[in-house]
């Protein structure tokens, strides 16, 4: 129905969809289109970078933080007309400890909370809010020196953040300010909570209002490292990975091409 030729393929486990865009990219294809959750967009985008193959998205998981960020319809049929054939915008792609990343990572808390919600049966926002308070009830904050363009902070957090959109996915906004095609990442360092005001915090995480309140920092740049005492556990677009003690940051800018709505 849309005029398009092309290959459908199937994956069926971890590291299948990057196999399966780096096949595609070698024969020479215009355009991979993923249907799928922010973990498959990752894994198939990771392979696109750099090498002039546009992205189209077909949101199918739990948050599409990055379908909403680039306002993809929900709505499969519609997607994937635009993700055949609407225009292209060229976004950036982040780097933590050596993993890109085109929606958000980070260390702390949100890792946690992706590594608990990764193997839940239960899934959608339900599924999200009762691993959160799950987390938080037996969440130990750490502390994290945070290199940005120089400047940054050092001290107990209960969450650092890169972002190169606004929202992990479904609304909750990390990062009000951050757009995927500046070349700068927004990285967000909430402060240790107690378990009365978490509630409050996240209110405002999905009001858009996070950076408002006392003690979160919000720092722009362009290359600068997370560290702490311990290897550390991070997340890539909801992928949860294990580190050194310390993880570069890096921003590409408009590295890949991804379809958009007209």
């Amino acid at each position: 129905d849309h005029g398009a030729d092309g290959e459908v393929v199937v994956t069926d486990g971890r590291g299948r969809g990057r196999d399966a865009a780096r096949k595609l990219v070698q024969q020479g294809v215009e355009t991979v289109v993923v249907w799928g959750g922010d973990g498959t967009v990752n894994e198939v985008a990771s392979q696109l970078v750099g090498c002039g193959v546009a992205l189209g998205i077909v949101p199918a998981g739990s948050g599409n933080g990055l379908a909403r960020e680039l306002g993809l319809s929900m709505h499969p049929a519609h997607a994937l007309r635009t993700a055949l054939a609407g225009p292209i915008r060229d976004i950036d792609a982040g780097e933590l400890g050596g993993r890109l990343f085109f929606n958000v990572a980070g260390v702390g808390f949100d890792a946690s909370l992706a590594a608990a919600f990764n193997v839940r049966e239960r899934r959608g926002m339900s599924g999200y809010l009762a691993a959160a308070l799950r987390e938080a009830l037996r969440y130990e904050p750490a502390r994290y020196d945070v290199d940005a363009d120089g400047g940054g902070s050092s001290g107990a957090a209960l969450l650092v953040a890169v972002a190169n959109t606004r929202q992990y996915g479904n609304g909750a906004i990390i990062a009000p300010a951050a757009r995927p095609d500046d070349g700068r990442l927004d990285v967000v360092v909430v402060p240790p909570i107690g378990l009365l005001a978490a509630g409050w915090h996240m209110r405002r995480l999905f009001r858009g209002t996070l950076d408002g309140l006392q003690g979160v920092r919000m720092l722009r740049m362009r290359e600068g490292a997370i560290a702490a005492s311990q290897p550390l556990t991070f997340h890539v677009d909801g992928e949860v990975v294990r580190g050194e003690r310390r993880l570069p940051i890096a921003v590409h800018p408009r590295a890949l091409p991804v379809r958009i709505p007209a």
